[in-house]
């Protein structure tokens, strides 16, 4: 189902102005990917905390999910938009990831919230790698 998806995701990127056409699909599953599971990972870690770390929990949450929106969605896109988009999620990630590691040697759920936000931080500078080589 991923290729299937991200082959019609690389038709509508074809036509739409300053996108590059061979902008590296896999590399942008894997983000959608690490997208998600930090979504996933946040929102766990804000629920099961309610303290310290839980608004920068909920607040990467959402950002993780607005940039795999936006990564499905394409349409309205340009490459600037993209790469601020990826920096913002980036960041917020960070944010959270700082909260994080201040419990993860308490906390268990801290812990695995920090790697999400690290594996999507990775996952996102390597959509932002290939745009730069690419443009």
């Amino acid at each position: 189902m991923d290729a299937m998806m991200m082959g019609m995701m690389s038709q509508d990127m074809m036509s739409m102005p300053g996108m590059d056409a061979d902008m590296d699909m896999v590399l942008m599953q894997a983000c959608m990917d690490a997208c998600s599971a930090c979504e996933q990972a946040c929102t766990v870690c804000a629920v099961q905390l309610m303290d310290g770390c839980s608004p920068a929990c909920m607040n990467c949450a959402d950002m993780c999910n607005t940039m795999m929106r936006a990564m499905m969605r394409m349409q309205g896109m340009t490459p600037a938009s993209m790469m601020a988009m990826l920096d913002a999620c980036m960041a917020m990630c960070q944010t959270c990831m700082d909260e994080c590691m201040e419990h993860a040697d308490m906390s268990a759920v801290c812990k695995m919230c920090a790697q999400a936000c690290q594996a999507c931080m990775d996952a996102c500078m390597a959509v932002k790698n290939s745009m730069m080589m690419a443009a």
